[in-house]
C-alpha cells in the first residue's frame, strides 16, 4: 500500500514510531511495448499491512485486545451500547465502533441490504523475494513505482517491506498487482473456487489458487505483459486474487455504533486512499470526540457528514478510474499476441 500522510499522522497522534514505515520509491515507471520507459519524478513511500498493523498491535495493550471474538449482534439501551459475541460473551460501552472491513458484521446487523457489488474486474497479485529476481529485471523494478498499461488492463509493482518486516536491500518484496476483467456470472465463479474446489466470496488466499487458474493467467501473462512483468509474475510462487469490490453507505452513524474504514466505504484499490481514509476517519471521531468533551451523540452527529463526503468522494473517483482502465474499449479481456520471446 501506499504509506499516505493521513496513516503517518494517526501514528504521531498515538504516539508511536514512524520514521521506518516502508520503502521508498524516487520515480515512477511507465513500460512501453517497444521496450521503452517513460519515467517521472513522484517520491513516494510504499509499506505493507503486515507492518503497519504489527506496528500498532505492539503499542496496544495485552489486556484490551481480544483475538477469537465473533460479534453475532449488539443491544443500544439508555445511554451505552453491548456487543454480544458468539461464545456468550457481551461487552458493554459509550459508543460501538463498526471497523470490521469489507465483510463487516456491523454494516451487515445496520444495513442488511448493502452488501459490496463485484465491479466487473479482478487483482492478481504476487510477492517475490528480491533474491529471487533476476538482475535485469529487478534493475528496472528496485525502488520505483513501475506501470505496464494496455487496454482494458493495467498491472502495477513497487518494492515493500521483506520477511519480518525487513527494510534491508536484499530483503524486501516485489509487490504486483494486475487488474484483468472477468465476467461475474460466465468466468468469475471458476476464478473465485479454490483449488480444493471451495467457492470463496471475494478472494483466493497465497497458495490456494485452484491449478488451472493459475496456468491460465501465467498463459495470459506471456501473451499480453511486457517481458520486466512476464519475469516477475514467474517468479512468483503463490499468487493469489481479490474481487474489486464497489459500496458506499447512506450513513455512518447509528445512535451510538459508528462504521469506518472499509465497513463503510470500499474505494477502488487506483485511488490508492482505502487505508488513509480509515485513518482519516479515526483521527476525526478522536478530535470530535474531545471537542465535545465525550459527549458521543454530539460527537458522532458532527463528525458524520465530512467522512460521508470523504467515502463519497474517494468512491467515486476509484470508480471513475476503473472505469477508465478496465472498460474503455468494452468489457472484454484484451487478447493481442505481443511479439515478445516467450519467457521460460
Amino acid at each position: 500500500m501506499v504509506l499516505q500522510p493521513d496513516v503517518v499522522e494517526a501514528f504521531n497522534l498515538s504516539g508511536i514510531p514512524h520514521q521506518n514505515l516502508g520503502v521508498v520509491a524516487k520515480e515512477r515507471y511507465y513500460l512501453q511495448r517497444d521496450g521503452s520507459i517513460q519515467a517521472m519524478p513522484m517520491l513516494q513511500t510504499l509499506t505493507s499491512w503486515n507492518l503497519l498493523y504489527n506496528s500498532l498491535r505492539r503499542h496496544f495493550p495485552d489486556e484490551h485486545y481480544h483475538q477469537g471474538k465473533s460479534l453475532t449482534n449488539f443491544q443500544q439501551h439508555d445511554e451505552q451500547v453491548t456487543a454480544i459475541f458468539a461464545d456468550g460473551t457481551q461487552k458493554t460501552g459509550d459508543l460501538l465502533i463498526g471497523a470490521d472491513g469489507v465483510t463487516s458484521t456491523v454494516r451487515q446487523l445496520l444495513l442488511p441490504t448493502y452488501d459490496p457489488m463485484y465491479a466487473g474486474y479482478v487483482a492478481y497479485r504476487g510477492l517475490v523475494d528480491e533474491e529471487e529476481l533476476d538482475p535485469e529485471t529487478a534493475a528496472i523494478m528496485t525502488e520505483r513505482f513501475v506501470f505496464y498499461q494496455f487496454r482494458n488492463s493495467h498491472i502495477l509493482q513497487y518494492v515493500i517491506p521483506g520477511e519480518n518486516e525487513a527494510l534491508v536491500p536484499g530483503k524486501r518484496r516485489f509487490n504486483w498487482v494486475w487488474y484483468v476483467n472477468y465476467d461475474k456470472t460466465t468466468e468469475l465463479p471458476r476464478v473465485l473456487t479454490d483449488k480444493n474446489g471451495k467457492r470463496r466470496e471475494y478472494s483466493i488466499a497465497p497458495g490456494m489458487m485452484a491449478n488451472d487458474i493459475e496456468r491460465e493467467m501465467r498463459s495470459y501473462a506471456d501473451r499480453v505483459l511486457v517481458p520486466p512483468f512476464q519475469k516477475l509474475i514467474a517468479a512468483t510462487k503463490e499468487p493469489f486474487v481479490q474481487t474489486i469490490l464497489d459500496l458506499g453507505v447512506p450513513n455512518m452513524v447509528f445512535d451510538r455504533v459508528a462504521l469506518v474504514g472499509d465497513a463503510a466505504f470500499i474505494p477502488r484499490p487506483h485511488t490508492a486512499a482505502s487505508v488513509s481514509k480509515a485513518a482519516t476517519n479515526a483521527i476525526a471521531l478522536s478530535d470530535a470526540l474531545v471537542e465535545y468533551d465525550h459527549d458521543v451523540l454530539d460527537a458522532l452527529k458532527a463528525w458524520e457528514l465530512g467522512q460521508l463526503v470523504l467515502g463519497m468522494q474517494l468512491w467515486r473517483r476509484g470508480q471513475d478510474l476503473g472505469e477508465t482502465s478496465q472498460f474503455m474499449y468494452g468489457k472484454e479481456r484484451w487478447e493481442e499476441q505481443l511479439n515478445f520471446p516467450k519467457i521460460i
